[in-house]
């Protein structure tokens, strides 16, 4: 174990979060943690499923004299988002997460900490393995899949769980209790590459070069998209798009950004640019760098554009066919698009520009969209759509997922609060959220299940700057601890 984690409070979550970061879990790759999760429930002597997708469930029998009490379902995804700096020599299909403390924070050293859920799975186990806690029926439910697609909540058949109400532990702040989300979708535009052989270019003699972005923030493209963070994918094309106006650069590879719930913080092309515009475009770089500097002072300080002679290619793209790629790029919609009519500063729809790659052949462009209103987010997903459509791109939108509608009635949210002021003496927030939540799924497939979403502090999630606030992990699980007192 950890010798650092072994330190920390609670000690049984920290427990449980440690032998988590030691299995690989990457979104669509659950079999080993979904495994072990299953034989840890057997192990402990509780009745234990797994469904045909790999979603467990672990059921716990009331204490005696607490059979009567409302049964509570708590639900958090088994899958982490794998993200690594370029730098980082990780394999996240193999390797075990490399934690450490540094203050009041618990990292992770180049990659993604993984509590985006695994410190969910870890309550979640810790509840189930409490020999003192006074208690009705319990079911812990972890799903696979939640970070690209909720796939896992989809699959769920009804009648897989039984409880009435659930208690999703995939918040990332606490003292906020979230009664409601936004529905999303994935959109993918895909082109043909077309090519020019740089024998054959206007100029007699090129020099390559590879333009860097590097340096940003990124993070979760619901929560934090809203934050006025750079987007590599953008500004990466608006060098390029500028490079080939004023010095004719030719695009013989790009790659930027990675995955679709995550604000693109890297990227880099290989150009050609003709030799006698080599070191104007190197003043160039020069200056977009300070420009990025100066224009993501606040929510990006560590920015930077950096230029650096590369490898002579044969081929770059077809000009009429970089021109297009390139215009579209630029145009595409990107962050938030609209604010709540209804809740002050909330977001209400917002599209994400994830990813380009040029993959062999092909330039795959990876987008995601987010709503609370239904009708928006289709109007945002063919805004998108068009945007690649008329460049002649074979776009697929994926079926996406359903928001979840607030009730701010609820029964299990009454007694949380309640719980919150008793241990806090402070009231919590109670609020909606711009990201995507299981709860919409559950919502259909159970309709009636009364669901709140909690958690402890996280801080940038879905980047390898993802941190975990130690204390507020202690100040959630006291909070299961009283809500279970209060619970009738």
């Amino acid at each position: 174990m950890n010798e650092e984690m072994l330190n920390l409070k609670p000690s049984k979550v920290f427990y449980y979060f440690n032998e988590i970061t030691k299995i690989p879990r990457p979104s669509k790759k659950e079999e080993k943690i979904s495994a072990w999760l299953e034989q840890t429930g057997k192990a402990m002597g509780l009745p234990t499923k797994r469904d045909k997708v790999g979603n467990v469930l672990i059921s716990k029998p009331a204490t005696p004299g607490k059979e009567n009490v409302t049964p509570v379902i708590f639900q958090a995804h088994m899958d982490m988002v794998c993200e690594k700096n370029n730098d980082t020599n990780f394999d996240f299909e193999k390797d075990a997460i490399q934690t450490y403390v540094d203050g009041e924070w618990l990292k992770a050293k180049g990659t993604t900490l993984g509590a985006d859920d695994g410190i969910g799975v870890a309550m979640a186990l810790a509840i189930l393995d409490d020999k003192e806690l006074q208690h009705g029926p319990i079911e812990c439910l972890f799903t696979i899949d939640e970070e690209t697609g909720l796939t896992g909540a989809k699959a769920l058949e009804a009648g897989f769980m039984t409880g009435k109400m659930l208690i999703n532990l995939d918040s990332e702040d606490e003292g906020q209790f979230f009664i409601g989300c936004a529905g999303g979708k994935d959109t993918v535009a895909t082109l043909e590459c077309e090519y020019e052989d740089v024998k054959d270019l206007e100029e007699d003699e090129y020099c390559f070069f590879k333009i860097t972005v590097k340096g940003l923030q990124g993070g979760h493209s619901g929560d934090d998209i809203n934050k006025g963070r750079g987007n590599a994918v953008k500004l990466l094309t608006r060098v390029l798009w500028n490079a080939y106006c004023d010095y004719g650069a030719r695009v013989a590879d790009i790659q930027a950004g990675n995955l679709r719930n995550a604000i693109a913080r890297e990227g880099f092309a290989v150009i050609a640019v003709p030799a006698v515009n080599a070191e104007s475009i190197e003043s160039y770089i020069k200056e977009m760098d300070a420009t990025y500097k100066a224009e993501f002072h606040t929510t990006d300080a560590g920015v930077t554009v950096t230029i650096d002679d590369a490898p002579a290619a044969e081929k770059v793209l077809e000009e009429t066919f970089q021109i297009d790629v390139l215009n579209a790029l630029l145009v595409c919609p990107h962050g938030v698009q609209a604010m709540s009519q209804d809740i002050p500063g909330f977001v209400e729809t917002s599209t994400n520009l994830a990813s380009v790659k040029k993959d062999g052949d092909k330039i795959v462009i990876t987008t995601s969209q987010r709503s609370s209103v239904e009708s928006r987010k289709q109007a945002i997903v063919d805004k998108v759509s068009t945007t690649f459509w008329m460049i002649g791109a074979d776009v697929v939108s994926g079926d996406g997922y359903p928001g979840w509608n607030p009730n701010p009635d609820s029964e299990v949210l009454r007694v949380l609060v309640d719980a919150y002021k008793n241990l806090f003496k402070k009231d919590p927030q109670v609020l909606a959220i711009h990201a995507g939540l299981e709860c919409g799924l559950f919502s259909e497939k159970y309709p009636g299940l009364d669901m709140v979403s909690i958690g402890p502090t996280l801080r940038g999630v879905h980047s390898p700057d993802e941190k975990l606030e130690i204390k507020t992990v202690q100040m959630c699980w006291d909070l299961l601890i009283e809500f279970f007192r209060l619970l009738k």
